[in-house]
C-alpha cells in the first residue's frame, strides 16, 4: 500500500494538471473567438438573413451581450456535464455535430496511424539490420521532411502531381490518399528515434550474446531489439497524436473529407462559437489525454522512469 500510494498521488497530480490546461485552453479560445471583429450574428446580418432588429433581437437570444465572464462560466458549467451548447448557425447540438464529423476523422486517423507505423518501424529496422549508407540517408531525408515541410504543402503537391498532371486520381473525398499524406509523416517523426533507440539496444550484452550464437540478424532485430523499443514508440505517442490532429485539420479540407477538420473550418468561417470552443477544446483533451496515458503506461512498463 505505501509503494502504491506515491503512484497514485503522482497520477492524481498529473490528471489536475492536465485539467488544469484544458482550462486554461478553454478561456484562451473563448476569449480569443470573441475579441475578433464581429460574430455569427453579424455575419447573418451581412448574408441577408437578418435586419438591424432582427440582430438584435438574436444577440440577446443568444446571450452574447452578457458580460464575457457571465458567458464563460456558463459555458464552463454546461460543458463539465458534456452539453457544448447548440451551434449558432445551425441551431443544433454541438455534440452531434462532432458525432456525426467524428466518423471520417476517426477512418483518416487509424489508417494514417496504420500507414505511419508500417513505413516507420519498417525503415528503422532495415537500417538497423542492414546498415547501409543509402537507408540511413532515406531515414534522415523522411525525418527531415516531416519537420520541415508542413502536411498541407505534402498535401498539395500529391493532388498537384497525380489529380491535375497526371490525373490518376480525383481529389475530393480520396481518403487513402490524405492517410498517406498524415502516415509519411508520422513514420518521419518516429523512423529516426526508433532507428538510434534500436541500435542503442543492439550494442547490449544479451543481444551480442544472441549473435555469438549464431542468430540471423532479421530474428535478432524482430524478437529480441525491437521488443525493447515499445516504450520509445510510448514514449513518441504524444507526436503521432499531434500529428495526427494537426495534418487531420488541414488534409481533410484539402482532401474535402468531412471531417473534423472540415467542420472546425466552416465553424471559424461562419464565427460559430460553441462549435469552434468544442472542438479544439475536444482536440487539446485528447492531446493531453493521451499524454498522461503514455506516461502512465511507460511507468508501468519500466519502473525506473521518471515519476509522472
Amino acid at each position: 500500500m505505501s509503494a502504491s500510494w506515491p503512484r497514485l498521488r503522482d497520477l492524481g497530480a498529473l490528471l489536475l494538471r492536465h485539467a488544469g490546461f484544458i482550462v486554461a485552453i478553454s478561456a484562451c479560445v473563448f476569449v480569443l473567438v470573441r475579441v475578433v471583429p464581429g460574430d455569427v450574428v453579424d455575419f447573418l446580418g451581412v448574408q441577408g438573413d437578418l435586419d438591424a432588429a432582427g440582430q438584435a433581437k438574436l444577440r440577446q437570444e443568444l446571450g452574447l451581450d452578457r458580460p464575457l465572464v457571465l458567458q464563460f462560466l456558463d459555458w464552463g458549467a454546461r460543458a463539465l456535464s458534456g452539453d457544448f451548447g447548440r451551434s449558432l448557425r445551425f441551431r443544433e447540438p454541438v455534440v452531434a455535430m462532432m458525432a456525426r464529423a467524428a466518423g471520417a476523422t476517426l477512418q483518416l486517423a487509424a489508417l494514417s496511424l496504420a500507414i505511419g507505423l508500417v513505413v516507420g518501424v519498417a525503415l528503422a529496422v532495415a537500417a538497423t539490420i542492414w546498415p547501409r549508407r543509402w537507408l540511413d540517408g532515406l531515414v534522415d531525408a523522411l525525418n527531415v521532411w516531416s519537420i520541415a515541410i508542413p502536411t498541407f504543402c505534402v498535401g498539395l503537391g500529391l493532388i498537384l502531381l497525380f489529380s491535375i498532371w497526371l490525373r490518376w486520381m480525383p481529389v475530393l473525398g480520396n481518403l487513402p490518399a490524405a492517410a498517406l499524406v498524415i502516415g509519411l509523416d508520422i513514420a518521419g517523426q518516429i523512423v529516426k528515434p526508433l532507428r538510434e533507440d534500436l541500435r542503442e539496444t543492439m550494442a547490449a550484452s544479451h543481444v551480442r550474446a544472441a549473435r555469438a550464437r549464431g542468430v540471423p540478424p532479421a530474428r535478432l532485430v524482430l524478437r529480441h531489439v525491437l521488443p525493447h523499443s515499445l516504450s520509445v514508440l510510448i514514449a513518441l505517442s504524444g507526436l503521432i497524436l499531434a500529428g495526427l490532429i494537426g495534418g487531420a485539420v488541414t488534409v481533410e479540407v484539402l482532401f474535402g473529407l468531412p471531417g473534423i477538420g472540415s467542420l472546425a473550418l466552416d465553424a471559424i468561417r461562419g464565427r460559430d462559437y460553441p462549435l469552434v470552443q468544442a472542438v479544439v477544446v475536444v482536440l487539446a483533451a485528447s492531446i493531453l489525454i493521451v499524454n498522461a496515458l503514455s506516461q502512465a503506461l511507460l511507468r508501468l512498463i519500466d519502473p525506473r522512469e521518471a515519476p509522472l
